[in-house]
């Protein structure tokens, strides 16, 4: 065969090779890019599911540890003994001791009225009111005033744990810094969870005895706070950060309500007042005009149905000027 058509040959055959090899080659190159492609979308598509399930278990282990810590602390909320009632209102006296000075108050009342020749059943009446509700309000004026000066200086607290927390300081010595530096009642709180710790208390356990001692919302948002963060970690910091500003505004709208309802405070103790106020007054002015209800039967049931009715205003006006939060 001619040598000529032979290298034609050849090269057809050559061009054939390379047209039929090459295409294929960069085929497989584009389905290697594709198929590694797909294997990065598969693994990014695997991270994206386990972050997303990783969120939502620790989502829940969140959810379940407030929870529990509102649970507890709502169960430690519903039966408060008188024990527990003299030491969230920071008296030192003992339960028998409290009780023994209402008894003394109601009998001294009892006598006192019986001096001034009011109606045996009236006097017992005083006199048991008086043993029973003047020592309550007392003891609840005062754990009103133990709460709010421990949450007027809580914002300032949680914000000097969060100064703490953000320059490398433990939790631990943030809280010292508190108990150290900050007014009283918070000073002698948070020295007490310390103490708890010292005794080999978690702080989970320790921070507890905050609730103990002022029962509020805004306690339990602090502890539950720290409860979480220990149990199931997080930014500390950030989150302080936001119950700081949740305590501020909280605080706000406390004062806000209060300049409100000042008015219907005002209105509502001018009218309760206003019986003994006018009885007192034509007592003075005619001393025998109110005898009648005294020492009549008649005048005696009127009186202490008016007595009832004026008790019954009187609670409805004081629950509509209360406001929860």
């Amino acid at each position: 065969m001619n040598p000529i058509i032979l290298v034609i040959l050849a090269m057809v055959s050559i061009g054939t090779l390379v047209f039929a090899l090459v295409p294929s080659m960069l085929g497989s190159s584009r389905a290697e890019k594709r198929r590694k492609a797909l294997q990065g979308n598969i693994q990014a598509n695997r991270r994206e599911a386990f972050a997303e399930r990783n969120r939502a278990d620790r989502r829940k282990q969140v959810q379940a540890a407030i929870k529990g810590q509102t649970d507890a602390l709502n169960e430690r909320k519903k039966r408060v003994p008188l024990k527990a009632q003299l030491y969230q209102a920071g008296m030192k006296i003992k339960p028998a001791g409290f009780i023994r000075n209402s008894v003394i108050l109601g009998v001294a009342v009892f006598l006192v009225t019986l001096v001034m020749q009011v109606p045996l059943i009236f006097a017992a009446v005083f006199g048991i009111a008086s043993g029973y509700l003047l020592p309550k309000l007392y003891m609840g004026r005062r754990r009103n005033g133990f709460r709010n000066k421990f949450l007027d200086e809580l914002p300032n607290a949680v914000e000097a744990i969060v100064r703490g927390v953000k320059s490398g300081l433990p939790l631990n010595d943030s809280m010292r810094v508190v108990a150290r530096e900050s007014k009283e009642p918070l000073k002698t709180e948070f020295q007490r969870v310390l103490d708890q710790q010292a005794v080999g208390k978690t702080m989970s356990e320790a921070i507890v005895t905050l609730y103990d001692r002022v029962p509020v919302p805004e306690v339990n948002f602090f502890i539950v706070v720290i409860t979480v963060q220990q149990q199931a970690g997080g930014n500390l910091s950030e989150a302080l950060t936001n119950l700081s500003r949740v305590l501020r505004n909280r605080k706000k709208m406390k004062a806000k309500v209060k300049a409100m309802s000042s008015e219907a405070k005002a209105s509502a103790g001018i009218i309760g007042s206003l019986p003994f106020v006018v009885a007192i007054l034509v007592s003075l002015t005619s001393p025998t005009y109110l005898g009648p209800f005294f020492t009549t039967t008649i005048g005696m049931f009127w009186l202490g149905v008016a007595g009832l009715m004026l008790s019954m205003g009187v609670f409805v006006m004081y629950r509509m000027v209360q406001f929860e939060f």
